[in-house]
């Protein structure tokens, strides 16, 4: 599949990251030189240096024989722009990276796709979607539902005072019958480790497993996690994502919202009218407690310095408050989330890649998911024909080794499966693979 990319900033270098284990033909247009030759350094893809708006440089990227034209520079017009002439270029398909939550409608979708932009993504949307949901499940670090909410990966850290410690993963199996779950994922130091039967949980780790989503509340005991009901959540920041998710949790939660900048403050209390807007340092520890902090169940901080986002997070879980999300930008701080006391860390840029890049997936596939500094994807397959995959058994079938199948939805049945287990057509077939074996899994699915 030939990719162009426009822009190679955040979203645009993890998303051509993310391709480079396709083994895509991949360009990417930028008017940065130095961050162009950055990204020649690190990866093996075709570079262009200009406008993306520019004919010319479209022509010389071969945006006419492109699968995907992909807009996601830091302007939202030039985003649109470029979609639009990718489009009557001859790009397949085009998507384009918008910031106005008022582009996202049905009616304006259906509009922007009649004039050359197929897809529209909101990178500020989906990181507020996925902090209602991390709210929502309060004791969990990641939590992903497929199927309806019929099957669903949950992520947790195990810590010093756990019963898990120092078991392996068929102790922890044997050791309770009142729901079935699979360990599909370890987070290790940076990390990721497929478990098998023989594989030691350590303090520090932090576990992913899948489970029918009826039984979560079943399996808190288990995980020695408590089940904590959120009613009263602090928001910081006065960005666009902080506005999102007040208007996504107002109503649902009692909302707090605290920010250093008095108009943007009054420019919010137009949209939000359920919320608790407080104007002050979010990063002033006083501050923070004269707004009631030790009466917050959940602490979501959403300015944009990642550095006061980890630091008040922390501060946060020091004076009690159960649920902690930080957003960074830079994703090494991604990766270290579970070493530092924050509960959950986002990096909205690396959601909206991840995003993006289900539409580069061919094959039978439902639906990916990625978890937050784990290195690979969960992918839902639905088997469309009779053959290998009905006739033998999971073990039989050897599957990958970097590759675990979670779960199986069939009809109205939710199963996690065992090595003896046999898949039958129309299957959905739920994934986690490593990037590695990736490319194998979809073969064997295709």
């Amino acid at each position: 599949m030939k990719i162009v990319i426009a822009g190679a900033g955040s979203v645009g270098y993890h998303l051509a990251k993310l391709l480079s284990h396709e083994n895509q033909d991949i360009t990417i247009i930028d008017t940065d030189d130095d961050v162009l030759d950055s990204v020649r350094n690190k990866l093996d893809v075709m570079t262009v240096s200009g406008n993306a708006t520019s004919l010319n440089t479209m022509v010389e990227a071969e945006v006419r024989n492109a699968d995907l034209f992909i807009a996601v520079t830091t302007s939202e017009d030039t985003n649109m722009l470029t979609a639009i002439l990718a489009k009557q270029k001859g790009a397949a398909k085009t998507i384009a990276r918008v910031r106005n939550p008022e582009f996202l409608s049905q009616q304006q979708k259906e509009y922007f796709s009649k004039i050359g932009i197929d897809i529209l993504i909101s990178p500020t949307q989906l990181a507020a979607l996925e902090i209602k949901r991390l709210i929502k499940r309060a004791s969990l670090t990641d939590s992903f539902d497929f199927e309806g909410e019929r099957l669903s990966i949950v992520g947790f850290s195990i810590d010093a005072n756990s019963n898990l410690v120092g078991k392996t993963v068929s102790d922890i199996d044997q050791g309770q019958d009142t729901f079935t779950y699979r360990g599909v994922a370890i987070l290790r130091n940076h990390t990721t480790i497929i478990p098998r039967g023989s594989t030691v949980l350590l303090k520090g780790d932090h576990l992913y497993l899948s489970l029918k989503t009826k039984h979560i509340e079943k399996a808190m005991p288990f995980l020695g996690k408590q089940s904590k009901k959120i009613k009263n959540v602090m928001i910081i920041g006065d960005t666009p994502l902080a506005l999102s998710t007040a208007e996504l949790l107002q109503g649902v939660y009692n909302v707090s919202l605290l920010m250093r900048n008095k108009e943007i403050g009054k420019r919010f209390l137009k949209t939000l009218d359920n919320t608790l807007v407080s104007i002050g340092d979010p990063s002033n520890m006083e501050f923070l407690a004269q707004c009631g902090l030790s009466k917050m169940d959940a602490f979501v901080a959403l300015t944009p310095n990642s550095e006061i986002n980890i630091l008040s997070s922390l501060l946060a879980e020091e004076s009690g408050v159960y649920k902690t999300i930080a957003l960074v930008d830079n994703d090494v701080y991604t990766h270290i989330s579970q070493n530092i006391g924050v509960d959950t860390i986002i990096n909205k840029k690396i959601i909206a890649a991840n995003n993006i890049f289900r539409f580069v997936r061919k094959g039978n596939i439902e639906a990916i998911a990625t978890l937050h500094g784990v290195d690979a994807e969960i992918i839902e397959f639905q088997i469309s024909k009779a053959g290998r995959l009905t006739e033998l058994t999971l073990s039989e079938l050897k599957l990958p080794l970097g590759s675990i199948v979670a779960g199986i939805v069939r009809g109205h049945q939710t199963i996690i499966p065992a090595g003896s287990f046999r898949m039958a057509l129309n299957d959905k077939v739920i994934i986690f693979v490593l990037p590695e074996a990736i490319k194998s899994v979809e073969e064997i699915f295709k």
